[in-house]
Order: structure tokens, then sequence, then C-alpha cells
């Protein structure tokens, strides 16, 4: 492999963002090869040997990005000693690999696993902003004043708000509906929790999109490698935010309340 900045491969193996690492690097806390290292300096991250407080990094492996249809019952955490089904045990592909967008164990849908800790950190982290979609059902038929709610932001049981989101009517079911959702943060459980607030309570958790990367045609359990092209849209969703336009679609008819 080339060489490549220290701060890059950290970033990579899992390490925080580049900034960080370039402190963990004037710090003396980096060696390479016994010897520490010093910012601007580069290696090889399939060769050289590669330390943080002492403890080496693994050897660099080849980039791998995988989309997966989480399933319902099915774990996010990948805990040793958890003895339910996680969703590593759905991809047999070998080595470590992180989760990208975790779901709770009652919702399904997209999920991203790579062994790219530097994309992870860059999609995972609050600040950066990265969208993602859902489709949900709820009990019952929402009015204009709970949706209105929800797209300002709902107080949860911790005391926090959730910040403002898109929220829109898809379609009547039943006694119910199916909304569109999009979020730029990932409080846990936060969409079941919204749900119970304003009286919405959830009955189907599907995510179908995150940044960039959409569900597509994949089934529950199964899963596809990224194409070439998702990479570097993924990679390029992390340089240029989104920006929410707020929707308003509301289906005609059966409304708890009239507009204004």
């Amino acid at each position: 492999m080339a060489e490549e900045r220290l701060q890059k491969i950290l970033a990579k193996a899992g390490y925080g963002s580049r900034r960080s690492n370039e402190e963990l690097i004037a710090a003396g806390r980096v060696k390479v090869n016994g010897v520490v290292a010093t910012l601007g300096m580069k290696a090889d991250a399939a060769k050289d040997d590669i330390f943080v407080d002492n403890q080496m990094i693994p050897k660099s492996e080849e980039p791998i990005y995988i989309a997966l249809y989480k399933p319902r019952g099915v774990l996010s955490d990948q805990a040793a000693d958890d003895p339910r089904k996680n969703v590593r045990d759905l991809v047999d592909v070998p080595g470590h690999l992180f989760a990208i967008g975790r779901l709770d164990l009652d919702s399904e849908g997209l999920m991203i696993l790579t062994n790219d800790g530097e994309l992870t950190n860059l999609l995972t982290h609050p600040r950066y902003g990265h969208e993602k979609e859902y489709r949900v059902l709820v009990a019952t038929r929402p009015d204009e004043n709970q949706i209105a709610i929800w797209r300002r932001g709902v107080v949860l049981e911790d005391g926090e708000k959730t910040a403002p989101c898109i929220v829109s009517i898809i379609r009547w079911h039943g006694k119910g509906a199916w909304l569109k959702v999009v979020l730029k943060e990932g409080k846990k459980r936060q969409i079941r929790e919204v749900g119970k607030q304003i009286g919405l309570p959830i009955v189907k958790l599907i995510r179908i999109r995150i940044s960039t990367l959409t569900l597509g045609n994949l089934k529950p359990k199964e899963w596809r490698y990224l194409t070439e092209e998702e990479i570097e849209s993924l990679k390029k969703s992390t340089v240029q935010k989104p920006v929410y336009r707020r929707s308003r679609n509301f289906p005609r008819g059966n409304q708890k309340t009239k507009r204004k």
C-alpha cells in the first residue's frame, strides 16, 4: 500500500477524526516502528508497526463497505457476552466491521457495515448531521397538530428536546398511517419515544436511507457490497451537508382537525 499521513491511517482504524489524531501525534502518544511520531509523518499501514499508547493497531485491510437489511429481532450491537443473534451473524465476511446506523431490536432496515473507521466517524458523529430516512407505521391517524409538534421538536422523558425534522404522511393505513420521517440526529429509540409522547404509538419502523445510500431492493437478512459510485457518494456527502426543506404534504380527507 502507498504511504499515507498518520492521522489519516489512525482515522481509518477507528481512532476518531483526523484533528483528534493530530493531537495524539503532537502529544507523543503515537509511535511508528518504535520511533515517536511527529506531525506530517507518513507510514504504510500494511507494513509499518504503528502504536497508540503502546497498543499496536491492526495492519491495514482492504476496505469493505456493506449494505445490510437488519430484520426485526436481531441486535445491531456486536456484544460478545450477549447470546442473541446480531447483525454480524448475518454477514459472512472475516475481520472486524463497524456498524453505521444502529437500530433497536424491534426496528428494521438499512445499516452499513465497514472496516473504514474514518467513514464510520463521519457518518455517525452528531455534528455532521447526516440524514436518515424512515418509513413509520403509526397505530392511529395523526392530525395536523401532532405532525406540527413532531416537526418542531419534542421534549423526551430525559428532558432533552429533539431537533426539528421532516415528517409527512404518505398514506392512511386502516386506522393508522404510514409516515415519512427524516432525522439528522439519532437519540436512542427517538422515533418510538416521540410517538409515545404525542400519542402516536409506533407499529413498524423501517429505515430506508442513510445519507445518500438507499435500501433499494434488499429484503430482511440480505446484504450486498456497495458499488464504487455509492462509496464515493457517501464520502462526498461528508463534505457537503444536506439542507432540510420542510415538507407540508398532508393527505386529503379524514383529518382530525381542519386547516386554518
